[in-house]
């Protein structure tokens, strides 16, 4: 016991480790994954209160109180729903054991540190979240112009046929028009599945 009060006080029980594709079927996060829905993991970092877990869509992570607490909470940080932001990668100095990759997702801060022999996978993590960050950025700034030229348009039209939208069929159409031009723009620039950015940037 004492040992590992020892440990969790300074810090070592934090160090993770990047754990290897072919062990992914051995964590605890494995269980949370929808896999019905072709969901994926890509990077998973293990320590001994902690597990992160990166799949195509989310972020779980299984988050232990204390070394000494066997209690675990789940958390799902879905990409499109909590974008990354101030992402950054701390490399080791000449005694460190460990290197880290800090960042937020959400309203989330992250700051998760893995064994600073493995500095070159997590490099690849690294570029992997500011490539979905860049992406999700995009896909926002695009909807947000659709809903704008839609709004213009639908002001234009009713402005320049007051009598033909009184009718009641002529406004059913135009609501018809409005709610499928945006539900299509939605599913455009809601990307949910991030495989082809993992695919590019993570070497397993």
């Amino acid at each position: 016991m004492f040992k590992k009060l020892a440990t969790e006080a300074l810090g070592l029980s934090d160090i993770g480790k990047i754990i290897a594709p072919r062990d992914y079927d051995k964590v605890d996060s494995d269980d949370y994954i929808l896999h019905e829905d072709n969901e994926k993991i890509f990077f998973l970092i293990k320590s001994k209160r902690d597990e992160y877990c990166f799949t195509n869509r989310a972020l779980i992570h299984v988050d232990g109180a204390s070394a000494l607490d066997k209690k675990r909470t789940l958390r799902r940080y879905e990409y499109y729903k909590n974008p990354f932001a101030n992402v950054s990668l701390q490399t080791a100095g000449t005694i460190d054991l460990d290197v880290e990759i800090i960042f937020n997702i959400g309203q989330q801060h992250f700051n998760i540190s893995v064994d600073k022999g493995q500095i070159d996978r997590l490099r690849d993590l690294y570029k992997a979240i500011l490539a979905i960050s860049e992406q999700v950025y995009s896909n926002q700034t695009y909807l947000s112009f659709t809903q704008n030229s839609l709004a213009q348009a639908a002001a234009i039209v009713t402005s320049g046929r007051q009598e033909a939208v009184s009718k009641a069929e002529e406004l059913e159409k135009l609501n018809d028009y409005i709610f499928n031009w945006s539900k299509e723009s939605y599913n455009s620039y809601n990307q949910k599945d991030f495989s082809a950015i993992f695919e590019r940037y993570i070497n397993n």
